[in-house]
């Protein structure tokens, strides 16, 4: 075996290193020290990259991030997350529910209603909360585009505001716009030009027969960071094997996905159901495939935004 691999006997104790089962996790409600003591504020994180936004830096259980942290966060109706903001890009990927994300400036907050597949790409040092107003939670897959960021920059958290405040993080009565792609206001078009809506973005045919939907990246909202896409592969499509000079992750959101390694001639696989991940180092050769009857949504997160050269060919 290469030697990126000599803490392993073997490349099949590899790819399972780098596999994070969704039945192997927990949620953990206390991920986030700011938010106890405050019961509106309750939400859980489940890490499979890095920790995002948790100090929980020291987990075993999560992979250890290069150019991008990935992880779910689990809300329930009536619940907020206080505005602050981030040195760098993160982004909100809907998987269930409704979420109402705010952007807040200079006291005025523009307000918008994320469904689905929806995701926005929340921008640097742009304060930003979120709050479940629907009748179900929420579940959402969370991207910070480094590897260990900095702790988070409050704006308006309740242990030095009014709960009013915080909770519309940060608008007096008034202050608050709902979100509108055309409309004038500075944050309006600011905030336009990070909402991927999923029904509105392209689909990308391949010639290797499955589709590609970019969200960020080339074809997607402008970023200088990471690449972030949403694949849907039809039952018995399959890819050959590729390598990147980065990193890239596959979460599995509908259906399932065989996730393949090769190295030094030898070659492994796993399969993947809904919520799983496999994490694939820089340079290793790997390729997927569908083995399942149905179609399978997949999250693709790729440590570049640029252009790495890879082409996809049918197997």
């Amino acid at each position: 075996m290469t030697a990126q691999y000599r803490n392993f006997d073997t490349l099949a104790e590899a790819l399972a290193a780098h596999t994070g089962r969704f039945t192997d996790k927990t949620f953990d409600w206390k991920a986030f020290p700011s938010n106890v003591g405050f019961d509106d504020l309750a939400r859980a994180q489940m890490r499979y990259i890095g920790a995002g936004g948790s100090p929980k830096v020291g987990d075993t259980t999560t992979l250890k991030p290069d150019h991008f942290t990935l992880s779910l966060i689990y809300k329930e109706p009536g619940k907020y997350a206080a505005c602050h903001s981030h040195e760098i890009e993160e982004s909100f990927l809907i998987i269930d529910g409704a979420l109402v994300v705010g952007w807040e400036k200079d006291g005025e907050v523009v307000e918008v209603n994320l469904g689905p597949k929806d995701m926005i790409l929340n921008a640097r040092e742009i304060g930003h909360g979120f709050r479940v107003d629907g009748v179900e939670p929420v579940l959402m897959t969370i991207s910070v585009d480094v590897g260990k960021p900095l702790p988070p920059v409050y704006h308006y958290h309740p242990k030095d505001h009014a709960p009013e405040l915080a909770r519309s993080f940060g608008a007096e009565p008034g202050k608050t716009m709902r979100f509108d792609p055309k409309g004038t206001h500075p944050l309006q078009q600011l905030m336009a030009k990070y909402v991927v809506r999923h029904a509105l973005q392209p689909t990308i045919w391949e010639k290797a027969g499955f589709t590609r939907k970019v969200y960020v990246g080339q074809g997607g909202l402008a970023t200088d960071s990471c690449r972030k896409e949403m694949w849907g592969i039809p039952s018995r499509v399959a890819l050959k094997p590729f390598v990147r000079p980065v990193e890239d992750a596959f979460l599995v959101l509908e259906g399932s996905l065989v996730v393949g390694w090769e190295d030094d001639g030898k070659t492994v696989e796993v399969e993947l159901g809904p919520r799983d991940l496999v994490k694939t180092p820089a340079g290793q050769k790997h390729w997927i495939r569908n083995d399942g009857a149905g179609a399978a949504t997949v999250w693709h997160v790729i440590g570049t935004a640029e252009d790495d050269g890879v082409t996809y060919e049918a197997a």
